[in-house]
């Protein structure tokens, strides 16, 4: 008798950024460090780096829920941790990736322009960069301390909100207890935030 096939994964842990322009490889550095403490048979976790254009095409993949790992400046202590969930795209607005830029707002609008159905809810976790390279600066490979310091974290946790999203996709997990304790200044966000946004 034939086994039955695999389950699908039903979860997409992504790691984006570029890993040589200092804290903006924080994605996938988290990755990095998840190979070590593997998350649920149900969950694929992957570094897509800058390829935005196949991240757009793996969130058509049938899953329910996929969490973006990835630096974000949102006006926190370098290395605060948050839990985003980003408005639905514009699939009108919807514009090829760059070849080397990883923009999350237009992977998720080409996304929902190029799938029959809906989207995988998506949620961003997001840490607060401490260095970026500008303009034409040259390339800084290496996170900054505060950032490092954060990965373990980021890993512990997905490790919390993971199995709670794979019992309910729709629940809002809590990322536990806030490191920021000021409020949040104006910054400018890879996603526009929507609803509630948890720090730590």
């Amino acid at each position: 008798m034939t086994p039955p096939p695999a389950s699908r994964p039903r979860m997409l842990v992504a790691g984006v950024g570029n890993i040589f322009l200092a804290d903006d490889a924080f994605g996938p550095h988290v990755v990095r460090a998840l190979a070590s403490r593997p998350l649920p048979a149900a969950v694929r976790v992957r570094d897509f780096g800058i390829r935005g254009l196949d991240l757009a095409y793996e969130l058509l993949d049938g899953y329910d829920t996929a969490v973006l790992v990835d630096a974000a400046p949102r006006g926190h202590r370098p290395g605060t941790l948050s839990l985003i969930e980003p408005d639905p795209p514009d699939a009108s607005t919807a514009a090829a990736p760059e070849a080397h830029g990883m923009d999350p707002a237009k992977v998720l609008a080409l996304a929902a322009r190029l799938g029959d159905g809906p989207l995988p809810r998506v949620l961003v976790l997001a840490c607060e960069p401490d260095v970026l390279p500008r303009g034409d600066e040259d390339i800084m490979p290496g996170l900054s301390g505060p950032v490092g310091a954060a990965v373990d974290r980021a890993v512990r946790a997905l490790h919390t909100i993971v199995p709670v999203l794979l019992a309910d996709p729709a629940a809002t997990p809590s990322l536990g207890r806030p490191d920021e304790s000021a409020p949040p200044h104006t910054a400018a966000l890879p996603l526009p935030a929507a609803g509630t946004a948890q720090d730590r």
